[in-house]
């Protein structure tokens, strides 16, 4: 009698809509089993995977309701990205007039243009190329600089990034920036970056003419060669108002780079809302991954990215066709972004170039790894504290079932994830899911399969949680595209009048 009498509960219960919405973890395997199959290739921009991958995306957005979003009405906005590699590098440096003589081979020089040349290039010793006051360490325009890897005790938080240093110093006229690696920045670490030919956002490309790494035996012998004290001249370097110093050396460069410049897509559908103009709802999620991340001879030699970031990619397909069921008053638009391995790119370039006016957008409701945490795992929010909209999320959770973990611990990710590119336009972009909320279990994945070949779908992927969340991400589509349950206050006219 009671199995009679759930199953004609749930029977209405199912009849009513109160579980038509919830995804199964069988709605979301099949995407990822595409999506992370050999086949794709790791979904590398620019390859013949990215290809496969966008179009994928595209037909089943349109099989799930939406219709395409991208600025010229297409699937497809460009992003226009370059990856540089090294080419032949020929180098001298003198002192005093004389070619210094000193053996070691641990530099790496790649240009920004195909051919960089220029001899008698003045060479500057800058420290870690700022001071504690933020400032570049001396005249640093139209030379060579040095520059420590390691990051300094002093100055702000914000300026202690190798990446943050290295364009203070190209802002004040730095012509080529040399990277010196140390112990928290070891050569061999920043030599693999940079022969793995790393892609770069054009619209936010910041280079030097000339960049490169040196290790720190290939600074001694230099220095040493030229009649200096690499010891004095490194400690020296520690002082918060070191003001940098000319090493009294010329180099002379004649440096070929491997440039590829080339377009590859973010992935934009829509729902188009009832009241035109009262507002939208962004998804997103990135659709790359590493591509063919092994060398030759490597038994398994595709990074995958089953979890990172197929998983988001099918959590996104199926809350499109969970939402398109029914109308909304607010356009609903899922963006599938490129290049977020690389730095957010694809993310920024919409920022840059908007196919929806950023400021109409509610909110912004990222999905990335989320096929880590089981069915019942509570719920993190990533951005917490930076929008109104806590509360909300609770609250719709809770009505979801679903309990919140109340702490900001998810937040140390909120840097690395593609939210972060729109957030700095003032859209409020939050992370919201079970993936996040148990932080030894999310380092588990983060210290074995993450970036790795063994990040690949199996019997044993956690699909559980990733379910639950994609349920949940269908009650706050619903929730944020009404008007009557989401309203938008209107600015106060300050005009008079």
């Amino acid at each position: 009698m009671r199995r009679l009498a759930f199953g004609l509960i749930a029977t209405v219960l199912l009849a009513s809509g109160a579980f038509a919405n919830a995804i199964r973890e069988e709605d979301l395997r099949p995407h990822i089993k595409v999506l992370a199959s050999d086949e794709f290739e790791g979904r590398e921009p620019g390859t013949p995977g990215e290809a496969k991958t966008t179009a994928y995306i595209s037909e089943q957005w349109q099989k799930a309701g939406l219709t395409p979003a991208a600025t010229d009405g297409s699937w497809f906005d460009p992003v226009q990205l370059v990856r540089r590699g090294p080419g032949t590098a020929e180098f001298k440096f003198f002192a005093r007039g004389e070619k210094l003589r000193f053996a070691d081979d641990e530099i790496i020089l790649i240009g920004k243009e195909a051919k960089y040349a220029r001899n008698k290039l003045p060479v500057w010793f800058a420290g870690y190329g700022i001071n504690a006051d933020g400032k570049v360490a001396g005249d640093v325009a139209g030379k060579a600089v040095l520059m420590l890897a390691d990051r300094p005790a002093f100055g702000a938080e914000e300026m202690k990034t190798i990446r943050a240093r290295r364009e203070a110093l190209i802002a004040a006229g730095a012509e080529a920036v040399i990277a010196i690696a140390g112990e928290q920045a070891e050569y061999p670490l920043i030599r693999r970056q940079l022969l793995s030919r790393p892609i770069n956002l054009v619209s936010r490309e910041k280079r030097a003419a000339l960049e490169g790494v040196i290790g720190a035996r290939f600074a001694v012998a230099m220095v040493t060669a030229a009649g200096g004290d690499w010891d004095k001249l490194r400690k020296s370097a520690d002082a918060a108002d070191f003001a940098g110093t000319a090493l009294g050396v010329t180099g002379d460069f004649d440096i070929s780079t491997d440039v590829n410049a080339f377009v590859s897509n973010n992935v934009i559908g829509k729902l188009p809302g009832k009241k035109p103009g009262s507002g939208a709802v962004l998804y997103m999620g990135h659709w790359d991954h590493l591509g063919i991340c092994r060398p030759e001879g490597d038994e398994d030699r595709i990074c995958n990215g089953a979890v990172d970031n197929a998983s988001g990619i099918a959590v996104m397909t199926e809350v499109a066709r969970g939402l398109s069921k029914s109308k909304h008053d607010r356009d609903i638009y899922f963006l599938a972004t490129t290049a977020e391995e690389s730095g957010l790119y694809g993310a920024y370039a919409f920022a840059e170039k908007p196919a929806v006016p950023l400021d109409s957008i509610v909110i912004a409701l990222n999905i990335d790894t989320i096929a880590i945490g089981p069915a019942g795992a509570k719920v993190a929010i990533i951005g917490r504290g930076t929008t109104q909209f806590d509360g909300v999320i609770e609250k719709v959770a809770k009505k979801a079932k679903r309990k919140v973990e109340k702490s900001n611990d998810a937040n140390a990710f909120i840097r690395r994830q593609d939210g972060w590119a729109l957030a700095q336009k003032g859209v409020p972009a939050l992370m919201v899911g079970g993936a996040f909320a148990d932080q030894a279990l999310l380092e588990a994945f983060l210290s074995d399969d993450y970036h790795g070949p063994d990040d690949e779908l199996t019997d044993a992927t956690e699909l559980g949680g990733a379910a639950e969340d994609a349920t949940l991400h269908i009650a706050l589509g619903k929730h944020f595209a009404s008007t009557r349950k989401q309203p938008v206050e209107k600015p106060a006219d300050n005009t008079g009048g």
